[in-house]
């Protein structure tokens, strides 16, 4: 479930966003290049693309991320900070707009729609990025690890006949994973589908991508339960999937005692240590090359 208070202020939630952004401690300041993948309703969505400094031959691994929000609020820059610790690392570094619901038009089903979209894009134009399209990861937190999830989920068989709109490995810190009781949830839907039918814990199947998730155990806006849920489903189904639980913490690595619904204050050693075993689990699967 995903608990979010009416009184979070667009202020509070943007500093939610720089402070754990910095809290990841990304490398140079690299700029990014930057590219519109869709335009949906003539809405531009941009990707903004962080390449690693080294030239040679070949293709690289791709990462896609996805900054949180409630759905309803955050942007690309968010993400800056671990595009660039990704981008040092050897991988294309992708930091993707999608559209935030609006409580009318635009809900989490379009924005899921916007980051098949991006995957795509991704895949369509991976000479010219220089990424290989078999390696294409993705790292979201809170709402951005739903959009990435549920990518994946929708990623079928039967999809794959045109380009593949799923990641191939996911990084997911504090998810938005199970999410059929989320009050905030269905109001973004609008009576345009159950929140059911947007819960990641209630469609997994097989054949879904590797997935390592961390967690706090105290946390309050993404409890910990769903993300256990989340992973059991996913490991009876025969995937691969790799619970941390770091206790003592909550959302985004804010320390228990804390708040951690309306001003995260991550850990920094935390979010060190949950950034080198992101690092860890895309190594074994072969992605930093």
């Amino acid at each position: 479930m995903v608990k979010r208070h009416k009184s979070w202020p667009g202020a509070i939630l943007l500093l939610l966003g720089l402070v754990y952004g910095t809290a990841a401690q990304g490398g140079a300041q690299r700029e990014p290049a930057v590219h519109v993948y869709a335009a949906p309703g003539g809405t531009e969505l941009k990707a903004y693309v962080f390449s690693p400094d080294e030239t040679g031959g070949g293709s690289r691994s791709a990462i896609v991320l996805l900054h949180g929000g409630g759905w309803t609020m955050g942007e690309p820059q968010w993400a800056f900070a671990r595009a660039r610790h990704f981008a040092d690392r050897g991988m294309v570094a992708i930091a993707v707009q999608y559209r935030l619901s609006d409580y009318k038009d635009i809900t989490p089903i379009e924005a899921t729609e916007d980051v098949r979209a991006a995957f795509r894009w991704v895949r369509l134009w991976a000479d010219s990025l220089g990424v290989d399209p078999k390696r294409v990861a993705a790292y979201g937190w809170s709402a951005g690890a739903h959009l990435a999830v549920f990518a994946a989920i929708l990623d079928t068989v039967a999809t794959r006949r045109d380009v593949s709109r799923g990641p191939d490995a996911l990084v997911l810190v504090s998810p938005a994973v199970s999410l059929a009781s989320d009050g905030h949830v269905k109001s973004l839907l609008g009576g345009r589908a159950q929140v059911r039918d947007i819960s990641p814990d209630e469609h997994v199947r097989k054949g879904l991508p590797p997935t390592l998730i961390l967690q706090g155990n105290v946390d309050s806006v993404t409890p910990l339960r769903g993300a256990k849920r989340f992973c059991d489903r996913m490991r009876d189904a025969g995937n691969a999937c790799e619970l941390h639980v770091y206790k003592g913490f909550g959302h985004l690595f804010t320390p228990a005692g804390t708040p951690d619904d309306g001003w995260p204050k991550p850990d920094p050693t935390v979010s060190a240590d949950a950034m080198a075993r992101a690092d860890r689990f895309l190594e074994a699967l072969g992605f930093p090359k």
